[in-house]
């Protein structure tokens, strides 16, 4: 998850890459490759995957997220992790909500080039209970979003994801993606404090490194995202900070180093009404409430 900036890069700095999707360190090193996978002859048509809708933070990755019922004139939100929060990371069992905020994001058109800026209102959601979750909303609409820049956003698919997945998770702040595959999931996932529900454990070939935090984890046969990019076990250790362990239902714990995870993302939907606006109180939502 998170590491202190200067931790973060004395790692890189010896190691020359990191592979706990952290708060970004400035100096770190960033890779213009891009690793894909070989497409199968077998394998449904896949999307291009690019950087249009995604938004660089000042410390992580993000992007401008639709749900499934979100129409043109509705307040755009941006998706990124709770541990990217500009007031630092919540704590076990907080939750954010309708907090005023004025966060600027980069905005990327589909090569990677920033376009505009764009600047939220609220934190409308954020929590790292359960989840590690954002959401921004916007001062402007997807209509206004679009007609300035001619980009629209991801949508979230309200569908939960399955293991042999084709994903990319696309970094706004790197303008780098990772091409790889949900290897399975996590009945939980413990990191120091915090404790994650069912979140997606990446194949190996995803060694996302610092300033992906936050990343929109795309299925490549629909251009939906399935989930938000947000950690990883970098040293072997055993649920300790920037080393999250798997914790199986039975309670038996396992350590997997170098892995990478996300956390899904396909029950948010059914907390948010009419014009974006969060509810909690709605039929099927199970987001943790203040």
């Amino acid at each position: 998850m998170n590491k202190p900036l200067l931790a973060a890069l004395a790692t890189l700095a010896v190691t020359g890459v990191g592979v706990a999707p952290a708060v970004a360190s400035p100096a770190a090193p960033a890779s213009p490759a891009s690793r894909t996978a070989p497409a199968s002859p077998a394998a449904p048509a896949v999307r291009a995957v690019t950087f249009a809708g995604t938004v660089s933070l000042s410390n992580c990755s993000g992007s401008v997220v639709r749900l499934p019922a979100s129409e043109d004139d509705d307040p755009a939100l941006v998706m990124s992790n709770g541990h990217c929060l500009e007031t630092g990371f919540p704590a076990a069992g907080e939750v954010v909500v309708n907090q005023p905020s004025s966060r600027s994001f980069g905005l990327l058109n589909a090569s990677g080039s920033r376009v505009g800026t764009l600047r939220a209102s609220k934190i409308a959601y954020a929590t790292m209970t359960d989840t590690d979750v954002s959401l921004y909303q916007l001062t402007s609409t997807y209509a206004q979003i679009r007609g300035s820049y001619g980009i629209s956003p991801l949508t979230l698919n309200d569908i939960r994801p399955t293991a042999g997945t084709a994903i990319t998770v696309v970094s706004g702040y790197w303008k780098r993606t990772y091409a790889c595959s949900i290897d399975g999931f996590a009945y939980r996932l413990k990191e120091g404090e915090w404790t994650w529900k069912d979140s997606v454990r990446y194949t190996s070939a995803c060694q996302t490194i610092g300033g992906t935090s936050g990343s929109p984890v795309v299925d490549n046969a629909t251009g939906k995202v399935v989930a938000v990019n947000n950690t990883g076990n970098e040293d072997g250790a055993r649920c300790t900070d920037n080393n999250p362990c798997e914790v199986s239902e039975n309670g038996t714990v396992t350590v997997r180093k170098g892995i990478n995870y996300a956390q899904q993302t396909y029950r948010i939907p059914a907390c948010f009404g009419a014009d974006n606006k969060l509810d909690l109180t709605r039929a099927g939502c199970v987001l943790p409430k203040p």
